[in-house]
């Protein structure tokens, strides 16, 4: 089944690191159909470095500068020929038997999406152990309303979700945050299968990464929020006000605190909704 997995990587100015999350992909137990590497305007020897690997199944994908990650996601995604789609950045790595435990837990559970764990690698230091302690077999809408446990590098979504979801939004106010914002949107439709195992090596470079710039929590959770209300609003989706009320106060927001608080019977309605809207 792997071999019709499209693997995502978005890059700028990671000569130094792009070596190493390709062959990680390529050396999969399950290898993928195909690596699309995405620039997003980078100035150093990045695309050199993926050509010098000499292997079909990895293509450079140029752009020119955008400055957020969403812009080279999707084009990558608009490229992608398979079944699947995986996303990874481009200083993470994957365990081999990545895809393959995923694929299998996406399969058992019935799920159109999958996330894994990851070890946690701080420049300087020795490895910090598992980014997350979570041992639920899935992550949920709800669980997603309260915090992001989804790690990007991990992630593996189906083809038939992508016209629904419509990508990564490019607005520049959800900058690091817009791969959140697309978790919501997923979980929407789906579940994500869960593995509670470090299947991706994570190097978390707080000094490089665009997370450096971070906003407040509590204003990220609302833009994060807004950008998936406007979203579901598109659905028609009949049951959506009191649904995003239930939202809102699992997040302990006040942006929507007008809105009413009769949630909890509602996530199956909103997903179905949205299930009858791609239709």
């Amino acid at each position: 089944m792997a071999d019709r997995v499209t693997v995502v990587i978005p890059i700028w100015n990671r000569a130094a690191t792009i070596q190493a999350a390709i062959s990680s992909a390529l050396n999969q137990t399950c290898p993928p159909l195909e690596v699309l590497v995405c620039d997003d305007g980078s100035t150093d020897d990045s695309r050199e470095s993926v050509r010098s690997l000499h292997d079909p199944r990895v293509q450079w994908l140029p752009g020119s500068r955008g400055g957020r990650p969403a812009i080279p996601r999707n084009r990558g995604i608009r490229q992608s020929q398979g079944e699947w789609i995986a996303f990874l950045d481009s200083d993470d790595e994957w365990r081999p038997e990545k895809l393959e435990r995923q694929l299998a837990a996406a399969t058992a559970l019935g799920c159109k999406a999958s996330c894994s764990n990851a070890l946690r690698c701080v420049p300087g230091r020795d490895n910090t152990g598992n980014l997350h302690e979570w041992n639920e077999r899935g992550v949920t809408l709800r669980h997603l309303f309260t915090v992001n446990q989804v790690i990007c590098s991990s992630v593996l979504i189906h083809r038939s979700l992508i016209d629904v979801i419509e990508g990564f939004p490019e607005d520049a106010k959800l900058r690091a945050l817009e791969d959140y914002a697309l978790w919501l949107r997923v979980a929407a439709l789906t579940d994500f299968a869960y593995v509670n195992e470090p299947l991706v090596v994570y190097r978390d470079d707080p000094v490089s990464s665009v997370r450096a710039e971070g906003v407040h929590a509590s204003e990220q959770k609302r833009r994060v929020l807004k950008d998936f209300f406007f979203w579901a609003a598109k659905r028609r989706t009949a049951k959506l006000p009191q649904y995003l009320a239930g939202a809102a106060i699992s997040i302990g927001q006040s942006y929507f605190k007008l809105m009413r608080r009769k949630f909890l019977s509602a996530g199956g309605r909103l997903r179905e909704g949205l299930r009858r809207g791609s239709g």
